[in-house]
């Protein structure tokens, strides 16, 4: 059985203001990748953009589901000498290093990464590592990740180990909405999930900062915009894939998850890439049981724990109802841990206030007690909402 929640951590005291601290750290702008396009039909311009590089012998790394669904969509690039490479594997440093040796011992000039998250993470670390340019056709809006210059790096079972930020941006990204459209409904929800994410984190950092620079600026607004724009255009969104009938809403929403959220991180670096929500992200994934829920549904269940730390309840009623009609998880149970043990939880909760842990940049004193009583607080909570 779980204890009983205790409410001294939920108490948690502020730390003593650390915005000075803070900005005597270097800020990095990694703003976008070098050329961004998003319409209907811009798949077709790849072989231009090849032309333009003078790229004639690549590598197309694609996944294995989406390459199913969208190979009639990929341009012709018979007038190149390209080679096709599945990956339906998890980005692992091994994984990095075998395809760099290939596109090195293939002298490719360039990869094109055809999928999700995980093509294009392991196509940015594989090029990197071959200093070759990295071309991306994301065919999901479940992350940011075709357009941020780092890769999640995970073990072969799944594990979240860390991020590696590369110091060169992919070199060009190219979103067709039609293609995106016809995508797994539940990944469009696990990248609004993740998206939402962007304002939560980036404020409970920012919100610290004495003085903001031009570059904290933009970060701040873009991670607002994220999460004002979920919250009125997801809806509409989710309705053009159910009719798949593309409208301007769905392609808002695209662009929200992929190029907005990419920018909060982009420009606001370690100060507006990640805080609670995705520590707790990444230390569920030590648990076999969430392996199968996508990243972007954990992450939204992070958001929760965070703001429970934080003390901020009204908030998470107010997001209630749009978790509920998205089905974003706002329980154990929906992250498929209902019946957890106390010892699993307190692993997570000890993983999740690690030291290393972008967690700590929250103003709270955060310990593992302190999260294990956030997961009990939570489940309390939600469960008096849902009866009342």
């Amino acid at each position: 059985m779980l204890d009983k929640v205790s409410s001294v951590c939920l108490q948690c005291e502020l730390k003593t203001k650390i915005g000075g601290v803070f900005m005597t750290d270097e800020l990095i702008v990694r703003g976008a990748p070098a050329e961004y396009s998003c319409g209907a039909g811009i798949w077709d311009t790849l072989p231009e953009h090849l032309e333009r590089r003078g790229l004639r012998r690549v590598l197309v790394l694609h996944g294995t589901k989406s390459w199913k669904a969208v190979k009639s969509k990929f341009p012709d690039l018979s007038n190149f000498d390209a080679t096709y490479l599945e990956y339906g594997g998890q980005v692992t440093y091994e994984a990095r290093d075998l395809l760099a040796q290939q596109i090195t011992a293939d002298t490719n000039q360039a990869v094109i990464a055809v999928g999700g998250g995980k093509v294009a993470d392991l196509a940015k670390a594989a090029a990197f590592v071959a200093a070759v340019p990295v071309l991306i056709l994301p065919t999901l809006a479940a992350t940011c990740a075709a357009y941020t210059p780092l890769s999640v790096m995970y073990t072969s079972e799944g594990e979240m180990i860390r991020f590696e930020i590369f110091p060169v941006s992919s070199a060009l990204v190219l979103v067709d909405p039609e293609v995106i459209l016809a995508s797994p409904k539940a990944l469009m929800v696990a990248g609004i999930g993740d998206t939402l994410a962007k304002w939560y984190e980036a404020d409970i950092v920012i919100s610290q900062l004495p003085e903001r620079s031009v570059e904290i600026e933009i970060a701040a607004f873009a991670a607002r915009k994220c999460r004002d724009d979920l919250l009125a255009l997801s809806e509409a969104a989710l309705l053009a894939m159910d009719r798949q009938e593309l409208n301007a809403e769905f392609v808002k929403v695209v662009e929200t998850n992929i190029m907005l959220a990419g920018m909060v991180g982009g420009f606001g670096d370690k100060y507006g890439r990640t805080a609670g929500a995705h520590s707790i992200h990444d230390a569920l994934t030590l648990l076999p049981g969430t392996h199968r829920l996508l990243h972007g549904m954990k992450v939204a269940y992070g958001i929760l724990i965070q703001l429970v730390i934080e003390g901020r309840f009204a908030e998470i009623n107010a997001l209630l109802p749009f978790y509920q009609k998205l089905g974003l998880p706002y329980s154990l149970g929906g992250i498929g841990l209902e019946g957890v043990s106390k010892a699993d939880l307190m692993r997570v909760s000890e993983r999740a206030a690690a030291p290393s842990e972008m967690i700590h940049l929250m103003p709270q004193d955060v310990d593992a007690a302190c999260v294990y009583q956030a997961f009990l607080a939570l489940e309390e909570h939600v469960a008096k909402v849902e009866v009342l």
